[in-house]
């Protein structure tokens, strides 16, 4: 199943994120099956991307002009070296999505509940919308 998901954060200037394609092999029946499965889609990814490292990175003038559109060039670089544990992501994201850090819109319908059933369909268009923290006070 091929779905587009966009990330938006509301505490940014530049509002959205790359939408970007996402291929699952099955639909997910529930919220909760969503998130998990793009936490574990996305810690495969970083997964990857951790294992193939560049001797000379190096970017294109495409490159730059896609990630200058996105609002960040960099070379991609990790700096975290520990492996990433899908168990422990999903528990953090379900935990973060019931603490109100971020929204679930399928088809530009809020998804609230995370095991009422949901019902996708190819090419279905999903935005997270993150909330930022205020903080207290200027340093």
């Amino acid at each position: 199943m091929k779905l587009f998901v966009t990330v938006k954060s509301l505490g940014k200037r530049k509002p959205a994120l790359a939408r970007q394609e996402m291929e699952l092999s099955s639909a997910p029946e529930t919220l909760r099956d969503l998130i998990t499965a793009t936490v574990a889609l996305n810690v495969q990814k970083l997964r990857e991307k951790q294992e193939s490292v560049a001797l000379i990175p190096f970017l294109t003038g495409e490159e730059v002009q896609a990630q200058g559109e996105t609002g960040k060039v960099g070379f991609g670089s990790i700096y975290n070296d520990a492996v990433s544990d899908i168990k422990d992501a999903v528990n953090t994201a379900m935990q973060a999505f019931e603490d109100g850090l971020y929204r679930v819109f399928v088809c530009d319908e809020e998804t609230i509940e995370l095991d009422a059933p949901l019902s996708l369909k190819d090419e279905d268009e999903i935005v997270f919308i993150r909330f930022t923290m205020l903080a207290g006070g200027l340093w």
